[in-house]
């Protein structure tokens, strides 16, 4: 099979090889009867796609059952059934989940946010700014990560705004799915394209390549939407509710000298982080503390300033003036106190405390792991109950930082160490993750449910971003292949614990690489055993009589229609073979195809199953099934009218 390839303006006809090398092409003489290769083939996609479309299993689930079952049927050798997990966009896509863990953990994502996104706007500015942030950020991350770091701010919008949560987060979702066409990863379907092209013996597309029409199509999209498409959503009240609430925490936070917060007013302190529904409820300055203090008093060097605010805001709060967590006593602070990021242990004892050891026992050396931080919760019984942080040597003994108490809305009367522990209180803790466990098993204490809490660090921030944009560069200059120039990445990540070791396997989506790797194969045996010809014969023949921008459009609203309903990576790893088919057929630029399927791939607006992002929307915005339809129909209708005549532009036939 050759296909037309068009370079330097002179069209090039080359040997399109099949995706993997399984089986020989079998068609009969006159390349239109059905062997029963292809009837097999064509009954276990058809399965499969029927097994999408209910729902009953997971996706991985039917991918891994269709691999299995062209296994058995002799359709793909038993050798090769497993090649997929090798694929350079199996590869790509893991290594880029991994980066996205690093960007969300370390705050970078946060710092943005805060940077870019207007604070007292009105809906217009808001919601572009919003919108564009998120489809920004999906072009160089992981959507679904863009999604989740920023829908506590949508969520904060809405109020502001005057909005249900819901007409806000739906255009945010739909923005962040928009935004991932425009970069080779910004989503798994991009990776999966070009890796079809690759093994069509075209090369790979450049991670620019898709920012012609998808950077076009995105920003028409996003225009629909703040214009015009966000009154199409429906006000539905919340359904998933408040959540799990713990009450506000109180801490303590040392001015340190040359902070931007100096010589400010506590009431211009209050008003920079207002967005974190933070408060002072207290000054300490030389020794004397003082409560509720007048908002005029201006804020000096050394000053600590106690603070009020739920545990989810703390990161804002503190990134704000780029203050960090722990302890505040001068007497640790004189002798190394540790940071928000790596705790240290005291090594001395203090022989005036009974419970003190010798700082070469195992309990007083520091433990080894990577730094959390846990919520736990003091029972009735527990052993801490009437005593402070500083009588229990919780940094000596354990290696933590207390860095926060809630009790009751109640603000403490002292020092932060001080406090005197009773049952019912909340804690803090920042240390090892097996630290934190002896602290639990010794205490009596219990954790409470995990939640992601991020306190920012401007320098690991600032490595996640360096890293994230080297990568990209190497892959932007050629230096390496796209999965190579990301595994680097990882590594980095790795070395310079941007993504803690414990996080790098539980930060992939483990599914999708399943789903992936499983159907590379799968697809591979459409096009080796000539059923994925077939298909486009009959689409061309029948469907487009003949007329290539007629085939175009068919692909493209194919994959737009299957990307609704089944996985939108599956539906560019099916669809990829039968574009290539139908531009071989057509004897036209195979390029024009396989971006429209990336295009229709990133097009998953009708329903909440298509993309994990209307997935994650459905409870906070209080939707149904049938509620996607009414924004997501005149968006695609946008993308369709948008995106042919740029592909026909851009990628000429």
């Amino acid at each position: 099979m050759r296909s037309v390839v068009r370079g330097a303006g002179v069209p090039v006809l080359v040997d399109r090889m099949p995706v993997l090398p399984l089986r020989c092409l079998k068609t009969s003489g006159n390349g239109r009867a059905m062997t029963t290769d292809q009837l097999l083939i064509v009954c276990v996609l058809a399965a499969t796609m029927g097994l999408f479309l209910w729902g009953r299993f997971r996706h991985d689930v039917i991918a891994l059952a269709a691999l299995i079952a062209s296994v058995v049927a002799g359709l793909v050798p038993a050798d090769a059934a497993f090649a997929g997990f090798g694929h350079p966009a199996v590869i790509t896509v893991a290594c880029v989940l991994i980066l996205s863990r690093g960007l969300q953990n370390t705050g970078a994502v946060d710092w943005l946010a805060r940077s870019l996104l207007p604070r007292n706007a009105g809906r217009l500015v808001s919601m572009t700014a919003l919108m564009g942030l998120g489809a920004a950020l999906s072009g160089f991350m992981n959507n679904v990560g863009a999604m989740a770091l920023l829908m506590p701010i949508a969520v904060q919008f809405s109020e502001r705004l005057d909005l249900q949560p819901g007409q806000v987060l739906m255009p945010l979702a739909f923005g962040t799915i928009l935004g991932g066409m425009t970069t080779l990863i910004g989503t798994p379907p991009n990776l999966i394209v070009s890796g079809f092209r690759a093994e069509a013996g075209m090369g790979h597309f450049a991670i620019f390549d898709f920012a012609p029409v998808g950077a076009a199509v995105a920003l028409a999209g996003l225009a629909f939407v703040v214009l015009i498409g966000w009154r199409l959503v429906p006000a539905r009240t919340s359904a998933t509710g408040d959540g799990f609430e713990t009450g506000a925490y109180f801490t303590e936070l040392r001015v340190p000298e040359g902070n931007k917060a100096v010589g400010l007013t506590l009431r211009q302190f209050e008003s920079k982080i207002e967005d974190s529904d933070a408060q002072i409820v207290g000054l300490i300055r030389n020794a004397v503390r003082l409560t509720a203090p007048h908002g005029g008093r201006r804020i000096r060097s050394d000053d600590i300033l106690v603070l009020e605010a739920d545990v989810d805001a703390l990161s804002e709060a503190l990134s704000v003036f780029d203050m960090t967590l722990g302890d505040t006593e001068r007497e640790d602070a004189d002798r190394g106190t540790a940071s928000a990021v790596e705790p240290q242990a005291e090594t001395t004892p203090d022989p005036e405390d009974p419970d003190s050891e010798d700082p070469d026992s195992e309990k007083d050396r520091a433990p080894s792991g990577e730094i959390v931080l846990r919520e736990v919760a003091v029972l009735p019984g527990s052993t801490i109950v009437g005593r402070s942080a500083r009588d229990l040597r919780i940094r000596t003994r354990y290696g933590l930082n207390l860095l926060a108490v809630s009790r009751a809305g109640h603000p403490p009367r002292s020092r932060l160490r001080g406090i005197k522990l009773r049952s019912g209180d909340l804690l803090l803790l920042q240390g090892a993750s097996d630290a934190v466990t002896g602290f639990i098993n010794d205490t009596g204490c219990v954790p409470l449910s995990p939640r992601d809490l991020r306190i920012p660090d401007k320098r690991m921030a600032f490595l996640a971003g360096a890293i994230m944009l080297g990568a990209i560069g190497i892959v932007t200059l050629g230096v390496l292949p796209a999965a190579v120039a990301f595994a680097l990445g990882v590594l980095a990540s790795m070395l310079l614990r941007t993504v803690p070791l414990r996080e790098v396997y539980t930060a992939i989506d483990w599914p999708v690489i399943v789903l992936l790797a499983a159907l590379i194969p799968v697809a591979g045996a459409m096009q080796s055993t000539g059923a994925a010809d077939l298909l486009a014969r009959v689409l061309v023949d029948g469907v487009a009589q003949g007329n290539p921008v007629i085939a175009l459009v068919v692909i493209l609203v194919t994959t737009m229609f299957l990307s609704d309903v089944m996985n939108n990576a599956a539906t560019a790893a099916v669809l990829c073979p039968i574009a290539l088919g139908i531009a071989g057929s057509l004897g036209v630029n195979p390029d024009s195809f396989l971006m429209a399927v990336a295009i229709g791939a990133s097009c998953a607006f009708l329903t909440p199953i298509g993309h994990q992002n209307n997935t994650l929307i459905l409870g906070p915005g209080g939707f149904r099934f049938g509620d996607y339809w009414r924004l997501g129909l005149p968006l695609e209708a946008v993308v369709i009218l948008v995106s042919v005549p740029l592909l026909l532009l851009v990628w000429p036939l």
